[in-house]
């Protein structure tokens, strides 16, 4: 059970794919559709195991592919979800969904259910770019998705996209950004490509079949995003993130904001009651403990000292465009930031990465660049050990 946590965001993981695209390293399984409903009664299991009754501020159907389930399946998930937990009438309940996947009439169906937010990985809007992705989609297709999405009645849209691909220039992004923002999503989403070993991707371009990115390119691609997004009316609200006023990503923002969240599911991470938890990546394994009845068991359970809770309250803080409120840090901690990090913060502060405004300390616009060489230097001496 959960304990003695009241309010919690809920995140469901969906691990089916149609076909694994070129650059995931996400845990998600290919060609086992059938495994579904099996999976769907593990789900409903493990979850009626972990409850007490907890308030969810936001539902989150992620993957994988959660639009590979029928309507009726998204419907049995979220009755049980309904019987288990406290859920208000405006709670937040996203699903993602892979254009090419989702047509009018399903879209219409899961939003009679209560889904609101959709969250479509459209990825790209260049048919050579998706294809080098290995997405299942056209660009066409991805068009259709959206206008589908809007005759369905979501007016809470999201759009994925990823830059700084193999070969993909500054011309060919600036002509993505400008449709995407003519076809006036609620809120987007912007990665950069990220290279992992063992994805098919990764090996092209270490057999020199595609060239290396150009880390340069990347950085003129993600502030020609900032550029036109904020011309557009969007608020660049976290790194990766931009919204319209209004329809910033509730759930996400419980994560940023280091506050607690279940996840369920094969290789759903969970933060608790301080611990971090995690499930086993392998579907198998996760399929045969519920068939058995097995008690919920996590792969992994780690506590959070007070230090890396302060630490990782900061790293994740200071991804958002308001960085990190001081006088908040220090009635929950009792500590000032500032001191705490005086070094880090003066070092990062004088190569123009952090800045300290009105009792935040955020991010420059050259921080949010080098993010990641701000995020390591706050991280305590063991924690930095582990992730480097």
């Amino acid at each position: 059970m959960i304990g003695v946590s009241k309010n919690i965001a809920l995140y469901l993981h969906i691990p089916f794919c149609r076909r694994k695209c070129g650059y995931c390293s996400f845990t998600s399984y290919a060609c086992r559709q059938a495994d579904i409903p099996a999976y769907l009664r593990a789900l409903k299991a493990e979850l009626a195991q972990r409850t007490n009754g907890e308030s969810v501020s936001s539902i989150y159907f992620g993957g994988g592919t959660p639009s590979l389930l029928m309507p009726e399946q998204i419907r049995d998930v979220l009755d049980t979800v309904h019987t288990l937990f406290k859920v208000d009438k405006g709670t937040e309940i996203t699903t993602e969904a892979n254009p090419g996947t989702v047509d009018e009439a399903y879209l219409r169906a899961i939003r009679a259910l209560g889904v609101n937010r959709l969250s479509l990985g459209v990825q790209s809007l260049n048919d050579s770019e998706l294809n080098l992705l290995g997405r299942i989609h056209t660009a066409a297709e991805a068009r259709t998705a959206v206008r589908s999405a809007r005759s369905a009645g979501f007016d809470n849209l999201n759009l994925d996209l990823i830059y700084g691909l193999p070969g993909q220039n500054l011309a060919s992004w600036r002509e993505t950004l400008k449709e995407t923002i003519d076809l006036n999503p609620e809120h987007l989403s912007l990665y950069a490509l990220t290279l992992e070993e063992g994805t098919s991707l990764y090996q092209a371009i270490e057999e020199n079949r595609l060239p290396w990115v150009d880390p340069d390119v990347s950085a003129d691609q993600y502030e020609l995003a900032e550029d036109l997004l904020e011309k557009s009316g969007y608020k660049h609200y976290e790194i990766s993130n931009w919204a319209k006023p209004g329809y910033e990503c509730r759930h996400n923002l419980v994560y940023w904001h280091n506050g607690e969240y279940l996840g369920v599911g094969v290789a759903a991470h969970s933060s608790l009651n301080g611990h971090r938890l995690s499930n086993t990546s392998n579907l198998d394994e996760y399929l045969a403990a519920f068939a058995n009845g097995l008690p919920f068991s996590p792969e992994m359970d780690e506590e959070i000292g007070v230090g890396l809770q302060l630490a990782e309250t900061v790293i994740l803080g200071l991804r958002l465009d308001e960085g990190i409120n001081l006088n908040q840090i220090q009635n929950c901690y009792g500590v000032d930031v500032v001191t705490t990090y005086r070094h880090q913060v003066e070092e990062m502060t004088e190569a123009g990465l952090l800045e300290c405004t009105n009792g935040y300390l955020k991010l420059t616009p050259r921080g949010r660049l080098l993010s990641n060489e701000v995020f390591w230097r706050l991280l305590p001496e063991e924690a930095a050990v582990k992730t480097g």
